[in-house]
């Protein structure tokens, strides 16, 4: 009985090693390629697969988190979330909005969505034993900056940036900011 649990056990290990082995050769060892099937999300999750790897392809100052693709119809979105903490290195308001210009021009450049959605979060203190899942949930992140960009102004989509408009900001977090 004692060789077969063993046989077993080896066969076991075989196949996690060539699942492993697979993923890694489909990912192609990149850790672009990680992030944009870990972060993928929606219900076009091969558009946001396929966005992810144009986007992970570059190291952002702000984190991108999510890339979210969806579609009704005809009608696709891309919804894009930057973590607003933990930059990769220091970014004032400009280096900011330059950031979110570019995610916004790689977008439109990669896919046929209509339309972007982007927000910036951060995570909110929870106490030990604070319900962060489920109907009695209560909020684990904070929309700090968010703007939507339809493709058909994406023309004008810097200067609208630039001056701050349809665009939410939360002050606080805009002060933190180095430069601001």
């Amino acid at each position: 009985m004692r060789d077969r649990n063993g046989a077993f056990v080896c066969l076991v290990a075989a196949c996690a090693a060539f699942v492993s082995a697979q993923d890694a050769a489909r990912a192609g060892g990149s850790i672009a390629d990680v992030d944009a099937a870990a972060r993928a999300a929606g219900n076009r999750p091969q558009l946001a697969r396929a966005l992810g790897d144009a986007l992970f392809a570059k190291n952002w100052p702000a984190q991108i988190t999510k890339v979210r693709v969806d579609a009704v119809g005809p009608h696709v979105v891309a919804g894009l979330v930057l973590s607003g903490k933990k930059f990769h290195h220091p970014l004032d308001r400009d280096g900011f909005l330059a950031e979110v210009r570019d995610v916004v021009a790689v977008t439109f450049a990669h896919s046929g969505v209509e339309e972007v959605d982007l927000w910036t979060t951060i995570p909110l203190a929870t106490r030990a034993h604070e319900v962060v899942a489920g109907d009695l949930a209560m909020p684990t992140s904070r929309n700090v900056f968010s703007v939507t960009v339809r493709r058909r102004e994406a023309a004008t989509f810097a200067a609208r940036l630039e001056r701050g408009q349809d665009v939410f900001w939360d002050d606080a977090w805009r002060s933190t900011l180095t430069g601001r």
